[in-house]
């Protein structure tokens, strides 16, 4: 699969990879396309699974805005950095697998994230600060024991009937070393992981989501699930899923309860899902931005419960993971 979009016609539903060139403005032409551009919201980032450590990074691109962040939590102390810039800077590229670069260099702080057909790279140098320390790493992905790709194309819910969504979605095994202040940690490809998420989409002015994903090493390869709760047009595929050895199976309908201990219920309709998350710790965004606005928060945390592949189930205790809420106005 080459394009998402090819002569002005895009490819919906569940795909079964992320096409090698992805740019959904190529479904409008002329004038269509600049107002398009103004709605197009793109990032790439990740989570990544250690025993020792909670963190995620991201580079994200809103067209008025652009923006990086990354956290680490560990005992209790969390280290989080953030940077902004000129919006349309950040933009991540129509290829990206396959030799797609993308990168914020501010003073005193450096992400970058190199992807090739065998390993991506993760190169973090962000400078410490009064408030928050260091952090150093490189980080390996590899490539070529990617789990199933979850990889979606979607129309989303009115009131703007042209709101559409792309994201794909991954595990990788990797390693390397991550240094926080002082403290170093390594991560090994035979137990430690990373979730990518890449979006490009148009979503409506208003919206909301509560999202949530995580993952395990098993002695038959990755284990885990991405799964979010969003208005949704009737038969248009969601993105989620469970991820088992050699399969993403589709999830859909998914349920966030919040329960009386602070602990976050999640599950699917199908009871294929069934998990409780424990968040240890959050950290959040809000900016007001005239007509823009956003009010987010993601936690970090363990998951406990049970995933009902088609196969066989898997039994999860203490597997990291996030869980996030989005309420915005784009």
């Amino acid at each position: 699969m080459q394009q998402l979009v090819e002569g002005g016609s895009r490819r919906w539903g569940r795909l079964p990879g992320r096409p090698v060139s992805v740019n959904p403005l190529d479904e409008y032409a002329g004038i269509f396309r600049s107002m398009r551009r103004w709605r197009l919201k793109e990032w790439v980032g990740f989570t990544l699974v250690h025993p020792e450590l909670y963190s995620s990074l991201i580079v994200q691109d809103a067209a008025y805005l652009a923006s990086s962040q990354i956290y680490t939590a560990e005992s209790g102390v969390l280290t989080e950095h953030s940077r902004n810039a000129a919006g349309g800077s950040l933009r991540p590229p129509e290829v990206l697998l396959a030799g797609g670069h993308v990168e914020v260099r501010k003073p005193g702080y450096l992400i970058s994230y190199d992807f090739s057909s065998d390993s991506h790279t993760i190169k973090i140098e962000v400078d410490g600060s009064a408030t928050a320390a260091t952090i150093r790493g490189t980080l390996i992905l590899d490539a070529t024991a990617e789990s199933a790709p979850l990889t979606v194309s979607s129309h989303l819910a009115p009131p703007r009937s042209d709101a559409r969504m792309f994201t794909y979605k991954a595990i990788f095994p990797v390693y390397g070393t991550l240094v926080v202040g002082d403290r170093t940690y390594t991560f090994d490809s035979a137990r430690d992981l990373a979730i990518i998420d890449e979006h490009k989409s148009f979503f409506p002015y208003r919206t909301h989501w509560r999202w949530g994903t995580f993952a395990t090493m098993t002695v038959e390869g990755p284990v885990g699930a991405n799964f979010v709760r969003r208005p949704e047009l009737p038969g248009e595929p969601e993105e989620s899923c469970l991820w088992v050895p050699g399969s993403a199976e589709p999830l859909a309908d998914i349920c966030f309860e919040r329960g009386a201990d602070k602990t976050w219920n999640i599950a699917s309709a199908d009871g294929r899902l069934d998990v409780v998350f424990t968040p240890e710790g959050r950290k959040g965004l809000k900016h007001q931005l005239g007509l823009a606005a956003i009010d987010y928060f993601q936690m970090y945390g363990t998951y406990r419960g049970v995933l009902r592949g088609r196969r066989r189930a898997y039994d999860l205790d203490g597997v990291h993971g996030v869980c996030e809420s989005m309420k915005a106005r784009f």
